[in-house]
Parts: C-alpha cells; sequence; structure tokens
C-alpha cells in the first residue's frame, strides 16, 4: 500500500508541488484578503463614528463592507487553485438581484437613510420642512425617519421620500431673518409710521444690532403702503420675535393714529339730469 502510494507521488510529483504551491498560495491570500478586510471595515467604522453616525448603523455598514470583501477574497483564492468561480459569481448575482428585486422599497429607504446619516442634511433636534412635512427631528432610523409636529404628533417618514424632495433646514444656522410686511392707509404720516417701527425694532432685546434691521417702503399698493420690517434673531427666539413685533405694531399703531387699512372698494354713483 505504501509502495503504490509513493509510486504515485513518484509519477504525478510535478502536479502534487503545483497543487500544493497554488493551495499555499491561496491559503496566504485567504489570510491576507481577510485581514485586509478587517482593516478596512475598522477604518470606514472609525471614520462613521468619528462623523457622530449611530453605532448600530456603523455595525451594520462595517459587517456589510467586510463581508463584501471576504467573499471577493474567497473568489480569488479559488480561482487560484484552478477552480472555475464563474458558476459561484452568476449564483450570487441572481441571488442578490433577487433578494434586491424582493426588497426594492426596503433597499431604497436603506440606502436613503445611509445618506442621511453620513451627509447630515440635519440632525436629530432640528426644526426642518421635508416630504410636506414640518417638525422636530426626534430620531433618524436606517429605514424611516420620525417627526414630531408643534401640536405633539409623531409622524413616521420612509427615508426615501426624504431624500427624494428639497430638505428645508431651519436649525441650520444660528440666526435667521424675520420678514415683516406692513401697510399703512395713504392719508397716515409715513415718517411717523417708520419711526414707530425703528422704536419698536429698538425695544426688542431680542433683535440683533448687527446685522442692523431694515425699514423701507417696499411697495404702493391699490390700498397701502406697504413697509417692511427685516430683522435678525437668534433662530431659537424667531416666532416669538415675529409674533410679538406684529402685536406691538398694531397696539402702537392704534395709540398713534396710523391707519393700517383693509382692502375696500369706493362705490360712486352719479345721477344723470332729465333734460
Amino acid at each position: 500500500m505504501l509502495s503504490q502510494i509513493l509510486e504515485y507521488i513518484e509519477k504525478n510529483q510535478e502536479i502534487i508541488i503545483t497543487t500544493a504551491i497554488n493551495l499555499t498560495v491561496a491559503i496566504i491570500i485567504f489570510y491576507i484578503g481577510r485581514a485586509l478586510a478587517r482593516g478596512v471595515s475598522t477604518l470606514i467604522g472609525k471614520a462613521l463614528l468619528h462623523r457622530k453616525v449611530d453605532r448600530a448603523v456603523v455595525s451594520f455598514l462595517s459587517s456589510i463592507v467586510y463581508a463584501a470583501i471576504l467573499i471577493a477574497v474567497a473568489l480569488i483564492a479559488l480561482s487560484h487553485l484552478g477552480i472555475q468561480t464563474a458558476s459561484f459569481i452568476a449564483i450570487l448575482g441572481a441571488a442578490g438581484l433577487a433578494v434586491a428585486l424582493a426588497l426594492q422599497g426596503s433597499l431604497s429607504n436603506f440606502a436613503s437613510g445611509v445618506l442621511i446619516i453620513v451627509f447630515r442634511p440635519f440632525k436629530a433636534g432640528d426644526l426642518v420642512d421635508v416630504a410636506g412635512i414640518s417638525g422636530v427631528v426626534e430620531r433618524i432610523d436606517i429605514f424611516q425617519t420620525v417627526f414630531k409636529t408643534g401640536d405633539n404628533k409623531k409622524i413616521f417618514v420612509p427615508n426615501s421620500q426624504i431624500t427624494g424632495g428639497a430638505i428645508v433646514n431651519y436649525s441650520a444656522e444660528a440666526q435667521r431673518r424675520v420678514d415683516l410686511t406692513i401697510g399703512i392707509s395713504y392719508d397716515s404720516d409715513l415718517r411717523k409710521a417708520k419711526q414707530l417701527l425703528e422704536n419698536i425694532v429698538a425695544a426688542d432685546t431680542r433683535i440683533l444690532k448687527d446685522p442692523a434691521s431694515v425699514i423701507a417702503v417696499s411697495a404702493l399698493a391699490d390700498s397701502a403702503v406697504q413697509l417692511i420690517v427685516r430683522s435678525w434673531v437668534q433662530s431659537a427666539d424667531y416666532w416669538q420675535v415675529y409674533w410679538d413685533t406684529l402685536e406691538q405694531v398694531k397696539l402702537t399703531f392704534d395709540q398713534e393714529g396710523i391707519e393700517i387699512p383693509y382692502p375696500q372698494m369706493s362705490l360712486h354713483l352719479r345721477k344723470e339730469e332729465k333734460e
């Protein structure tokens, strides 16, 4: 028996040596590739954590990267052994296509969630306007984002709907401009009205001095002279300043005799004289 084995080895010595070398190289490729996969996935994970991406998402993405690289390395190692990998690639491709078709909507939401987390057009706590919804971002998940509206309703929006349209982030900048349009009667004192508006703006400590507020005539409309008031405030003070300024304008104008007109039509009747 032993002699037969030795005889077989002697006859096929070249093939055995070649196979052993290829097997050794394949094993080396696999181990080096596995180390590379670990290194790349770890590097990507650290980069995402540095950008304050959620740890659960980082772990998931790192695992996907590791598995993809490891599969590619295994195919390269098998190919080096002389094994035809075309069939394996075809099977993997078909399986991937089937899964992608079955989970098309979910994959779209997942991809959009990754984009939101990586590029960060908004973060938890921001006031935004997306997909026709205005609210505060409460949580960003892989497949959906949770918003809380001003009347305390929770809205769950698929991530693909968010990235597919315009995103307005009201909290992105520290300061915002309050734009008001005030109409006064043509019979009212324009200079006095502008001075009153300047006094109202100057008295509100929440309104920033730099940039300076702008008060000017914006239009001579059909029934009113329109004045614009543009003031800069901290983003957190926007709505309260907006409401308080409108209230102060109405109270001050009433007290000082500045009329705020409403649309009206004057009808003039002419009586024809009989001959």
